[in-house]
């Protein structure tokens, strides 16, 4: 679940094998990208592939924050 160059090309190769486990460990098991790349991987894989691919590599994950302004590192 991070966001770093190495993490992101290990959640592309695993997009490209089995699109929902690329999403899985980007954002989760409880998140609704992965619940949208599940479905279109079982109804056609190549739909699956895109859209894993495209939820991977548009913008990395929020950090999780306890006010929902300040990530948990400033906090210190």
């Amino acid at each position: 679940m991070s966001s770093g160059g190495c993490s992101t090309c290990l959640e592309t190769v695993f997009a490209a094998v089995l699109p929902p486990l690329g999403v899985f460990f980007r954002y989760g098991w409880c998140s609704p990208e992965f619940f949208i790349s599940l479905p279109l991987t079982l109804l056609g894989y190549v739909p699956g592939i895109i859209y894993s691919l495209y939820v991977i590599l548009k913008a990395p994950p929020e950090l999780p924050s306890i006010d929902g302004d300040r990530p948990y590192y400033i906090l210190a």
